[in-house]
């Protein structure tokens, strides 16, 4: 099963991930951690099917995805 971790700090929520994940891993949500803006999190990483399209795509370098 695919481990798919986002570093909060350094997601700037900007939501790429959400769009180019084929399989829908990722939401963007509020997080009490981080009012000023939503963060994405992996809801879905059981359905991951390691294409890596979001850690190519992370501006800020943001999320791992591991075997």
């Amino acid at each position: 099963m695919p481990k798919v971790k986002v570093e909060w700090n350094k997601c700037n929520g900007c939501g790429t991930c959400v769009d180019s994940c084929p399989a829908s891993v990722f939401e963007l949500q509020d997080l009490k951690d981080y009012p000023d803006s939503k963060k994405s999190m992996a809801v879905r990483a059981d359905d991951c099917i390691l294409c890596i399209t979001c850690v190519a795509l992370c501006a800020t370098g943001a999320i791992t995805v591991e075997e």
